[in-house]
């Protein structure tokens, strides 16, 4: 637990005591329960999207990743791959996406980014076919003030390591990104808080089209409040913690063949 997670755990009104899960997750069991997560969530688009986790146990730069060909709701742990720092696969029975320099290079780029989630949710990839980044209005959005960004400029399917670090280097230090005409991509410290970063942000684009759609203008969350905010709604001892525990067990209830 970090020093932020310590403040909050130890503030008034926090409970001190959380169901958590009845067994330790793997990496790879982690990464099939977040593919089966976000897919249960509408975030998925069946024929794209890629998840990876840089790997703690090598010093090399390998990363975990989703497989090419498996729908997101059908991915179990033994279906996760393991490849190098350059894409190539190391250990699995399936192949690796031809978009897997996004993960490469933006793990290359950027030390915070251990996970790497990309995929087309609906209302994210909405406002990319529009080049518009969402606003902060309401009280979990600001989870992302400050890190959201927009890659600007359609350029294809991103098929090389040039084109990853073209767009590592347009996105910065951001943790969300819309991806002109394309989709989304959400970066984390953690397989836990990638996760409901992906599900908060798709939440965060729905909320402002659903205002587009009424003809409303949002007030957007005070800036001198956010900071609070996006420390606790960030917070992986709470609120992280919180969402993560909660959708693992309700899947292992409907699908526990996704530890396998």
């Amino acid at each position: 637990m970090g020093k932020l997670d310590e403040a909050i755990a130890g503030q008034s009104g926090f409970p001190r005591v959380m169901p958590g899960l009845d067994q330790p997750l793997t990496v790879p069991q982690k990464i099939a329960c977040a593919a089966r997560i976000l897919d249960a969530e509408g975030y998925a688009l069946d024929v794209a999207g890629h998840i990876t986790v840089v790997r703690d146990d090598a010093d090399d730069g390998s990363m975990w990743c989703t497989p090419y060909g498996l729908w997101w709701n059908e991915i179990t742990a033994s279906d996760i791959l393991a490849i190098d720092a350059d894409g190539e696969v190391l250990e699995g029975r399936w192949d690796v996406t031809p978009a897997v320099f996004i993960h490469t290079e933006m793990h290359r780029a950027r030390p915070d980014a251990r996970v790497v989630i990309h995929n087309h949710p609906y209302y994210g990839s909405l406002l990319s076919t529009m080049h518009k980044l969402p606003e902060i209005t309401d009280q979990q959005a600001c989870m992302f003030d400050g890190d959201i960004a927009l890659f600007g400029t359609y350029t294809g399917g991103v098929d090389d390591a040039a084109g990853g670090q073209h767009m590592a280097d347009a996105v910065g230090s951001a943790t969300a990104v819309i991806l002109a005409n394309h989709g989304v991509l959400i970066a984390g410290e953690t397989t836990e808080q990638a996760v409901y970063r992906a599900s908060n942000f798709e939440r965060v684009c729905r909320l402002n089209y659903d205002a587009m759609q009424v003809g409303q203008t949002p007030v957007p969350v005070p800036p001198e409040q956010r900071p609070t905010l996006k420390a606790a709604v960030n917070s992986h001892h709470m609120t992280v913690r919180y969402y993560w525990e909660g959708a693992v067990r309700r899947l292992l209830r409907e699908a526990p063949e996704v530890l396998n």
